[in-house]
């Protein structure tokens, strides 16, 4: 049917109000017309759509869920999402700065943006042409997954932006979140309907945002901050994050109010003191504050560590408080052997959960305490996350104290304990105690090492109890028959557990080398390990001296490393994965990969024909170091229009000096 003009337009002004009041209610928290005169929009609005076959994705009406998925898929984020490393106090703010300013050779002062630290979720929102595409979670920093059927009833993400003309993809990060008072409201209708009560607003949004049904997310009223952008194609952005953040607000895409500019670190920490006196004000949680500097340019030169940005840090807010009672003291036993006591406590909700344990850490630390069981104590979230227990109060109404004291005999097998070092006491029963076998499998399952869907704690643990699996490579000679005699394990669980498990076998280097569960060797060390060697055998040929080369892995690392594949029971069960079928594949290195190993690169100034990102891929993937300040040990320095202090010291340090033609060309040379 043909659709008359004055309805088109009708419609189109429907959506632009619609969406227009959606910002103020949702974003900002101030209505400014009554809800029976917004709904009377939305239902006219719906009318219409309906009438004349007008829907489309991006109306306001679309945002109230769809069927449910039967699984998430994985997407592959372009650029890293990266974590952020945390200062706790005034002097580590400033080494922060003595940092950036020692990289960048230079004592001018540095502006800052400054933003609140949201406790809710990271995502991705993609948008081609203005229009909503795909949205995805932040995952490990390198692979996500998919949300786009819950982040589209969130009436806080516009799913067409305000502008016209816009080509070409933009990406946007930024924190979903469940408001204070939207928490409150949910709860209240949990406790009407006489439900569970949720537990606290991040963890509702962290749970919302992974429905596989997106009508039940539509019922949490989920918002969103966005704090920075990813890829883009050729969509011009200023020279300051302050500035894109005025232009995302122009496109109708929710940006924190409380945000500010700063100079320097007592301006930071001004921003960050007044901000935790208004915390409680806030109507969304927060865990600090934000820093990062303003000018992008200065962040691409100052770049990043393995997982975070030597640009930006988060300053967190000191932890809450609250009192309550150790009720005992119990050891437990991990995956490398080292038995830590646990403290059980009274529980206590602090810092939005119910903590009824905590760590003790080690001897040492139950010492300085001075804890004794039956002790009234002060635990505290250090950095809003882990509880600690801080100190022991008015030790003497204790009238019954109990003695820690560390076991003879290991809790999970009854191997003698042993000390190691100074303050660490482990199982000698390695292998054979079902806690370490456990814990042992337990990470290798984990989805930042194997992935191995439905494989959890509790299940490892049923398996290992009964004789299933001793180790790792145990997990794959299971059958459904096996799993199926299980507790709670009918044969359709069954059966999509072993697929799991089959499809496991797939994987990568740094995925296998983490889940082997090498002491200290985390997510970011593996996959180092692996970009440098390409190969497992590699590895296992190396010695400590030779993985001491890797950047940012130390000798202690080195040594553990070493070690792991020095031990015959650790290559006996990794040829068993192996014959198992286990594999990945091998990262090839080119021919002239180390062409320009040793040397140190800076680049400076405006370079025209390839991007500073681009020099820099091209410069490391021959082996080069590419600095962000001139020393005496920098070898080249590539200086486009605009090279002002750096170039001016190289030609006082008399480094060489080559334009953006000469750069090229010397690449052109090097890739034949």
């Amino acid at each position: 049917m043909k659709v008359p003009d004055q309805i088109k337009q009708e419609v189109n002004d429907l959506r632009r109000e619609i969406n227009h009041h959606n910002r103020l209610y949702y974003t900002f928290d101030s209505p400014e017309i009554p809800d029976a005169d917004y709904d009377a929009l939305f239902v006219r609005l719906q009318e219409l759509e309906q009438s004349y076959d007008l829907v489309t994705p991006d109306s306001p009406t679309q945002r109230v869920g769809s069927e449910p998925l039967t699984q998430f898929s994985q997407i592959t984020h372009e650029q890293a999402m990266l974590s952020l490393d945390k200062v706790f106090n005034e002097q580590e703010l400033e080494d922060f700065e003595a940092r950036i300013k020692k990289r960048l050779g230079s004592e001018a002062g540095i502006e800052y943006s400054c933003e609140p630290k949201v406790d809710g979720v990271a995502v991705s929102l993609l948008y081609r042409d203005g229009l909503l595409e795909r949205a995805a979670t932040r995952g490990d920093g390198i692979t996500g997954e998919d949300i786009t059927h819950n982040v589209r009833t969130s009436q806080s993400v516009p799913l067409k932006l305000d502008v016209s003309g816009m080509r070409g993809r933009l990406e946007v990060r930024g924190e979903i979140y469940l408001g204070k008072a939207g928490f409150a409201r949910l709860n209240a209708r949990a406790e009407a309907q006489g439900s569970k009560v949720f537990v606290n607003p991040r963890n509702t949004a962290a749970g919302a945002v992974r429905q596989l049904d997106s009508r039940n997310t539509a019922r949490v009223p989920l918002q969103m901050y966005c704090y920075s952008i990813g890829i883009t194609d050729d969509i011009a952005m200023p020279a300051r994050l302050s500035e894109v953040f005025a232009l995302l607000d122009s496109w109708g895409l929710p940006v924190n109010p409380d945000r500010s500019t700063e100079q320097g670190m007592q301006g930071c920490l001004k921003y960050c003191l007044d901000l935790l006196d208004k915390r409680n004000a806030l109507d969304y949680e927060i865990d600090g504050a934000v820093l990062k500097v303003n000018d992008l340019e200065i962040q691409s030169e100052l770049g990043q560590n393995a997982r975070t940005p030597r640009w930006a840090m988060a300053y967190k807010f000191p932890a809450e408080e609250k009192s309550t009672r150790v009720l005992d003291v119990e050891f437990q036993v991990g995956r490398t052997g080292t038995i830590t006591p646990v403290a059980r406590l009274d529980p206590v909700f602090v810092g939005g959960v119910t903590v009824s344990n905590t760590t003790l850490h080690n001897m040492d630390e139950v010492e300085r305490l001075g804890l004794r069981i039956g002790d009234m104590v002060i635990v505290r979230r250090a950095g809003d996350v882990i509880p600690k227990v801080v100190r022991v109060i008015t030790p003497e109404k204790n009238k019954k104290p109990g003695i820690i004291e560390v076991p003879s005999a290991c809790p999970a097998c009854g191997s003698s304990v042993e000390k190691e070092g100074e303050v660490l006491y482990k199982c000698s029963g390695g292998i054979i105690c079902p806690a370490q076998r456990k814990e042992s499998i337990k990470h290798y399952a984990s989805r930042s090492a194997m992935d191995i869907e439905g494989l959890g704690d509790k299940l490892v643990e049923l398996m290992v109890d009964a004789g299933l699996i001793n180790n790792v490579a145990d997990v794959f000679k299971l059958t459904v028959a096996q799993v199926s005699a299980l507790e709670r394990m009918g044969p359709k669980s069954s059966e999509n557990l072993i697929a799991a498990i089959a499809g496991s076998r797939k994987t990568s280097l740094a995925r296998f080398l983490y889940g082997l569960g090498i002491r200290e060797v985390g997510e970011a060390t593996a996959q180092a390990l692996a970009q440098h060697y390409g190969d497992l055998q590699p590895i296992i040929d190396a010695s400590a001296e030779d993985h001491e080369l890797i950047a940012d892995i130390g000798p202690i690392v080195a040594q553990h490393i070493a070690v792991f594949f020095s031990n015959k029971e650790n290559l006996a069960l990794i040829e068993e994965l192996l014959v198992q079928g286990v594999e990945w594949e091998v990262i090839e290195k080119a021919d002239n990969a180390d062409v320009l190993a040793g040397q140190t690169f800076v680049l400076t100034g405006t370079l025209e024909q390839m991007s500073r990102s681009e020099s820099k891929n091209q410069l490391q993937a021959l082996g080069a170091k590419v600095a962000g300040s001139v020393s005496k040990n920098t070898d080249v320095v590539v200086a486009g229009p605009g090279a002002g202090s750096k170039r001016a010291k190289a030609e006082e340090l008399g480094i060489k000096i080559i334009d953006e033609g000469e750069f090229l060309s010397l690449l052109d040379s090097l890739s034949k």
